[in-house]
């Protein structure tokens, strides 16, 4: 057995002991306790289970208007990012598409003067018409990769300062496709203030770059606006400590106010963030929910599939679940309320209904104490009165019952009296064996000793009748001082061979059952010619098979003929002893003198104490050897049936 079978053992173990100590403390409870229990029980679960299923309905509720509201807000917000993104397409579609500032770009020779200040009177003018048109947009950017071109600030600008950014070399690699960047500040590209830090104003660019023709490249479009004008409620200045707006973009970079953010207390959530979004690329599935610092969190997104970004709305639920604490004490407080009422109104009517039971009881216990009964009247009928009638006609009973016993009192003190005298009979025996035994050893005769000794502890070995039940080795001990005390009549002493393993001396056997059979091989065995007396011996062999014992006493006798067997069996296990004909008469003799008496008593008292199925064989081989064979449980005095 593995530890996890013992573990379940032990578990069923310590499980069905506390469900039969609950039952032996229900069982002690009064009778109107119990009703009550039942009461409350019957009342307490179909309330429990109403409780429990407007509890999940509230709670849902609850949950399903938390996303429902901050959802909707998600929705005008990504409605909001969607107009942002329009506006920052055409700005940059418009500057794309003026012929005059692609040729002002693709210029590879210094331009005249005339050049310069028709370009700046007439499409420079328009390119900060663009922006100007668009006040939330911040930057309008044209990059040239020629080095003859004149740099006019604030919008053109040679690619050299910009070239080695990573969002410029994947805007590269789009070739004229939109590639839209999300950086944590917003640099400035002038380089007008050198000692000074950059500002720290996340922005959006949308960069496109030019060619002509194909493949050719000349320069960069690139349309900048800052984060808190392209999603204002993810950079809002309201506080607000139940929502929070997030932008992922398509590098899991994470952005969101710095103020008032759950990001300060809660300093794994912007990992978390990008873990879950790495995971939700991968496999699809979105998990909402989120916990830490012991405060739940609801996680709400949305993707911005033109920007390959997402936008997650992250709802703090203390309010919610302050909301949903307050309806389950009220729930809670109800049941409580509702059950103590009917715990009072229960209390109240059992008493009511009980009273004449209690008056039983009462006149019961007075009955019990020893007092007279005097008998009980209880109005009306139903099981109390029924109940209450019996108990008078019992009581009746039980008074007849001691009248008889008072006059059998006396034949059971002559019994004892009898009992006592056959004690002092049996202590004035062992006296006497003890005095003769003395007188022995003092005329040095050992051999008598001896003998009168195993007399003794066979007579006290009879007269100790404790109980039905001993132990092997007692019963052996009873053995040996048996043939001890025969063998002063043989010449040839018969020897006792045990076979016996220790662990079997611990057995439980019935009193005198071996003995007969011993004293019956002694008696029979070796009464032939004096050549079989010589070496007489019995052998005891114990064996085990599947739970039962199984003893064998062989002697090495004279054995019995098949047909002395057949009516020693016979007398064996006959049911009836009386003799119906001459043939089972004749039987019976034969039986007597084979010892069958002995044998029939030992077979009864096997099978009435242990069972049919148990008893004793006999077989036997003549001029050989006769074996008794008894079955029996194997049992230890503790009265367990070992396995």
């Amino acid at each position: 057995m593995d530890r996890t079978e013992v573990y379940s053992v032990n578990r069923r173990e310590r499980a069905r002991a506390l469900w039969h100590s609950f039952s032996y403390w229900w069982g002690r409870r009064s009778l109107q306790s119990r009703l009550i229990a039942a009461y409350v029980f019957i009342i307490l679960g179909p309330c429990l289970l109403v409780s429990v299923y407007f509890y999940e309905s509230i709670n849902n509720t609850y949950l399903r208007d938390a996303v429902e509201k901050n959802d909707y807000l998600l929705q005008m917000e990504k409605l909001h990012i969607y107009n942002q993104i329009e506006a920052m397409e055409r700005a940059a579609q418009m500057a794309y598409s003026d012929t005059d500032v692609e040729e002002f770009l693709a210029n590879e020779t210094e331009p005249q003067l005339v050049d310069l200040i028709n370009f700046n009177t007439n499409a420079y003018v328009n390119m900060t018409r663009i922006q100007f048109n668009n006040p939330n947009i911040e930057h309008l950017r044209l990059y040239s990769r020629s080095d003859k071109v004149h740099e006019i600030w604030p919008i053109i600008f040679r690619e050299e300062r910009v070239s080695s950014k990573p969002w410029f070399q994947k805007a590269l690699q789009l070739k004229g496709q939109e590639y839209w960047s999300f950086q944590k500040s917003d640099p400035d590209l002038m380089q007008r203030y050198l000692e000074a830090p950059a500002e720290s104003l996340p922005k959006v660019s949308l960069l496109r770059e030019k060619s002509r023709p194909a493949d050719n490249h000349i320069g960069m479009v690139q349309v900048d606006m800052l984060l808190s004008r392209f999603t204002p409620k993810t950079y809002t200045d309201v506080r607000d400590n139940q929502t929070q707006m997030f932008l992922v973009d398509s590098e899991l970079q994470v952005f969101t106010r710095p103020d008032h953010s759950f990001l300060q207390d809660n300093l794994k959530m912007a990992d978390m963030i990008a873990e879950r979004y790495k995971h939700f690329r991968e496999t699809g599935e979105w998990d909402s929910d989120y916990s830490e610092n012991g405060r739940s969190f609801l996680l709400i997104n949305t993707p911005l599939e033109r920007i390959d970004a997402y936008l997650l709305n992250v709802v703090s639920m203390e309010g919610v679940m302050k909301d949903i604490s307050r309806t389950r004490n009220l729930i809670i407080g109800a049941n409580v309320g509702f059950i103590t009422l009917l715990t009072l109104i229960a209390y109240v009517t059992n008493a009511f209904i009980l009273k004449n039971l209690r008056r039983l009881t009462e006149t019961m216990k007075k009955v019990r104490r020893g007092e007279a009964y005097s008998g009980i009247m209880i109005r009306g009928g139903g099981e109390v009165g029924e109940l209450a009638h019996h108990f008078s006609k019992l009581m009746n009973t039980i008074n007849t019952l001691v009248a008889q016993a008072v006059s059998k009192q006396a034949l059971s003190k002559e019994a004892e009296l009898r009992t006592l005298h056959n004690q002092i009979d049996a202590h004035f025996l062992y006296n006497t064996l003890e005095n003769i035994k003395m007188l022995a050893e003092i005329e040095n005769q050992r051999t008598i000793s001896d003998a009168l000794t195993s007399l003794g502890g066979m007579m006290r070995y009879n007269f100790k009748w404790s109980g039905e039940y001993v132990k092997l080795r007692d019963e052996i001990r009873h053995i040996e001082n048996y043939i001890e005390v025969m063998n002063i009549r043989f010449e040839y002493p018969v020897k006792l061979v045990l076979h016996i393993e220790p662990r079997y001396m611990e057995l439980e056997v019935l009193k005198m059952s071996l003995q007969p059979i011993v004293e019956n091989s002694v008696k029979h065995a070796w009464c032939g010619e004096k050549e079989n007396l010589q070496d007489p011996s019995i052998n005891i062999h114990i064996s085990e098979t599947e739970g039962d014992i199984s003893i064998e006493l062989r002697d090495n006798g004279i054995g019995l003929t098949p047909e002395r067997l057949v009516a020693l069996n016979e007398a064996i296990y006959a049911k009836d002893e009386c003799c119906d004909c001459d043939s089972s008469c004749e039987q019976r003799e034969v039986s007597q003198r084979a010892g069958g008496i002995g044998l029939r008593n030992v077979h009864q008292r096997l099978q009435i104490f242990y069972g049919e199925e148990y008893g004793l064989v006999v077989q036997s081989e003549a001029g050989s050897w006769t074996m008794v064979r008894l079955s029996l449980p194997k049992v230890l005095l503790t009265g367990e049936k070992q396995p």
